[in-house]
Order: structure tokens, then sequence, then C-alpha cells
């Protein structure tokens, strides 16, 4: 946390800031390892305080050695403005994306005459790069998530609905040690697979089928992304076809991604392979994006995206073809940009499964 706390202070010394407000909960649990659910941070160069009220003081003190932890007793904001005249800050930044109005009005009211700057990704900038106890607490939640498509493998079939396979696979990801799934587990079978976020539904998945899962494992705060589709009973010309495009789109990523490539030359390398077939209108999202605290996080691997990727970000690659009341395929890994290339963090079979 030391090293973070500093490399917070030098964007602050950059941008000529006195302090900064952090009430975005996943950076304040990245720049203080607090992990309760109420809270909010004031760092300056000299000072760290960790504001929150009496059902988290106990665990506050243990978990962010590095702050000053504070009980905000009858009012957060008054307990703020308090510390903010105690600490003589003039010039005070504030997570923009992540403020209301409203808030910003009160802070704006109390915090006279202190000057209120916007901020926009400050932290989420320094998150991009992880550290080397964040690289193996994704490894941890991405052999989770392995383990739990393994499991699914073995109980997958005809007369199950989308929303009993989820259950399968998030039971086996908490027995395997995750406080949890990283988001609303994708199981999408048949037409539904051609819908990108297609959530666990009550339907019952059928002979025939696409089964697109796509789901992650939060190991100690820390998430994993994976997405694999197989098929059900027997596969037809134009699915396998789909499926081998994407699978070769996805390799290609996988092979390519390397330091030093924006975002946008990443997506490319995905996007290039499936407009070639003919099927570049059915991939309609970005080929990847960061994973850490957040499931979605940067940097983003889109056909815009100028980010320059670096060693030590941990980035998803996902392509996928998308054919309305047909059915989809979407494979998706995590990976690792290292130095001289990229770790695949994430180790499912990904050629067509066929489940007899």
């Amino acid at each position: 946390m030391e090293k973070r706390i500093k490399r917070l202070r030098e964007e602050l010394k950059e941008r000529n800031l006195d302090g900064i407000l952090i009430t975005h909960s996943s950076n304040r649990r990245y720049i203080t390892g607090f992990t309760g659910s109420a809270g909010n941070v004031l760092v300056t160069q000299h000072d760290a305080f960790l504001v929150t009220d009496f059902r988290y003081t106990e665990q506050a003190a243990e978990q962010a050695k590095y702050f000053t932890i504070v009980n905000q007793e009858d009012s957060m904001l008054k307990k703020l403005k308090e510390l903010v005249a105690k600490t003589g800050i003039h010039t005070l930044g504030f997570e923009q994306d992540y403020v209301p109005y409203s808030q910003y009005k009160q802070f704006e009211e109390n915090f006279q005459p202190v000057t209120l700057v916007p901020l926009s990704q400050v932290l989420e900038s320094i998150r991009m790069i992880k550290d080397e106890q964040e690289i193996q607490l994704i490894r941890k939640a991405a052999v989770i998530a392995d383990q739990a498509f393994s499991h699914v493998l073995k109980v997958i079939k005809p007369g199950m609905r989308e929303i009993e396979v989820a259950l399968e696979l998030e039971c086996k990801m908490r027995q395997l040690g995750a406080q949890g799934a990283s988001f609303d587990t994708i199981v999408a079978s048949g037409v539904r697979s051609a819908l990108p976020h297609g959530v666990a539904s009550d339907k019952v998945i059928e002979v025939g089928d696409f089964v697109t899962m796509d789901f992650g494992a939060i190991y100690q705060g820390y998430v994993s992304d994976i997405t694999r589709t197989i098929a059900i009973g027997k596969v037809n010309e134009k699915q396998r076809e789909i499926h081998n495009i994407v699978l070769e789109a996805q390799l290609n990523g996988v092979h390519h991604v390397k330091a030093g490539m924006t975002g946008k030359e990443a997506d490319a390398l995905t996007r290039s392979i499936i407009s070639r077939y003919g099927y570049g209108e059915y991939f309609g999202h970005s080929t990847g994006h960061g994973i850490g605290l957040d499931v979605h996080e940067g940097p983003g691997l889109s056909m815009k995206s100028e980010v320059i990727l670096k060693p030590g970000m941990i980035v998803t690659i996902e392509p996928g073809i998308y054919i309305s009341k047909f059915g989809g395929v979407r494979i998706e890994d995590d990976v690792l940009i290292t130095e001289h290339g990229v770790e695949v963090l994430t180790h499912s079979p990904k050629e067509l499964i066929i489940i007899e």
C-alpha cells in the first residue's frame, strides 16, 4: 500500500493539488486495503485519512495500516469538512465520474474556500498496471474459473435449464474458495447464444444448441472473466464454421497482443480475422478490457482505444460472432501483458466441445 500511496502523491504533485477525496469503492479498496462497504478517503502530501462509521472502525484499523482511521460519528460530510480545514488544503481533487451533482454542491458549500478540481481516471490509470500481489490473486481467480468449467462439463446435459448451469458454476467456484461470481453469470443457449450478455434464464437446453458460458470468480477482491461456447449433442456446418472463425480470431489475439501496442491495434488482431470471413457486422463489441478489482476496467481493447499496453496489465481477449435467431459464439481468456509477450491465465479448452 505504501507504494500505491506514494504513486498517488506523485500524481497530486504533477497536478498541483494539495489532496484528493476518494469516494469510489474500488479505488478506496485499492489505496487502503479496506474491504468494508462504507467510507471515504482523504489523501494529502503528508496525511492519509480513512473516514468510516462505527460498524467498520475496528476492521479499518486492521486493514488500512497506512491510514489514520476516523469515525464519521453523526455525519460523513461534517467530518470531511473538519479534516479538509485541519489539513490546510487549498486545492482538492475529487472523482468526477462517481460524484453526483448534488454531492458536488454539498462539497462546494462545505469545503469553502477550497478550490475543487474534477479528476477523471487518476486512480484507474494507476490500477491498470498490476503489482505482483494483484497478479497472483487474479491467477488464483482464473484457476478457480477453469476448475468450475471442468466441473460443469461433467454435469451439463439436455433438459437442464440455463439457470441450473449457472448455479453449478457459481457453487463450484465458492467451494473452491471464491467469494462469489465476478458478475451475473451468462449462460445463453440456442438462439439466446446470439445475445452477448444473455444472463442465465429458465430456458431449457436442447440437443443441437450452442451454449455460451461467460463467468468468473472473485478471489480476495480480484476477478477472473472467461467465456467458452460448447455444443449439445450435435452441430451443423454453420455452427462449426462460426466457432472455427471465432477461435482463429481469438488465438490470433492471444498470440500477437503485446506491450507497446495501442488498444485499437490489439482490437484489430481479432476483428480483422472475423471481417475477412465476412462476419464483421456480427462482431459488435470490443475485443477486450482490463480486469482487476472490477470486471470491467482499463485498458480497453476497442476500435478507438489509444491506450498503450504495458507490462503488468491484465486484459481479456474475447471476440465473438452473434447472429440473431441463429446463435452465437464467444471465446474469452484473461492474459497478462509481459515484457516479452503474454502469459495466458485461463486454460480451459477452446476447441469446440460437443456434449454427447
